[in-house]
């Protein structure tokens, strides 16, 4: 797979880089002044790393498995799901379920692009569309959490296609038609937990404002 140094370098860099630009030294002194956040952030990032232990697959590094990104994304706000994940993948490899040289694919693919997706979506939405109820939970969690999933096993697929690790036929018939089994599920999961997040505790997702969905 990808343990040679030349693949190992690019996408450790990568990874750095979003790391990098992700950190706010706001948003970092508002975590560590506000205990309950901390709290959320841990529960996400267990909540993350219980649904990503859970996969199945044929091919080596072509799982597939529940993502989760799009829901901590709108609730913790981009900086904090990357943190979040980040803490995720971490516990994966702490219990040896992720090797150690799969750690950046996995951040980058599974988490990284996925959560920049989410939030543009999210921003896209939020900008150009009315700000309705319906509509941050059907376009925001439920459609965009069915792109991201297929987005996912696509941007994968490729990437495992471009190292020469399979061939077109192997990932067109062994993954990336398992878009149409992971569209649903995935939708539902991420859909269904904002719902029951925004009717609940709304005061808890960074990303929904009373005063824009449900004022107007």
């Amino acid at each position: 797979m990808i343990d040679t140094l030349q693949w190992q370098l690019p996408l450790w860099s990568c990874v750095a880089l979003i790391l990098w630009l992700s950190f706010d030294k706001q948003s970092a002194s508002q975590l560590l002044a506000t205990p309950i956040r901390q709290v959320g952030v841990l529960a996400c990032a267990l909540v993350l790393a219980v649904l990503w232990r859970i996969k199945a697959g044929i091919l080596p590094g072509l799982e597939l498995h529940i993502l989760g990104v799009t829901a901590v994304t709108l609730i913790l706000g981009w900086r904090l799901a990357i943190f979040a994940s980040t803490l995720a993948s971490l516990l994966l490899v702490l219990v040896a379920q992720l090797p150690i040289s799969l750690l950046p694919v996995h951040l980058l693919f599974t988490a990284f692009i996925p959560i920049t997706l989410s939030y543009l979506c999210f921003v896209i939405c939020y900008t150009y569309l009315p700000r309705h109820f319906f509509i941050y939970i059907f376009l925001c969690a439920f459609l965009t959490a069915a792109v991201i999933a297929c987005i996912k096993i696509l941007t994968s697929g490729v990437f495992y296609y471009l190292l020469g690790d399979y061939s077109f036929i192997e990932i067109s018939e062994n993954y990336l038609i398992l878009c149409a089994i992971i569209w649903f599920p995935e939708a539902m999961l991420n859909g269904m937990a904002i719902t029951m997040m925004i009717t609940y505790r709304p005061h808890w997702v960074k990303t929904f404002y009373d005063k824009d969905y449900l004022d107007s």
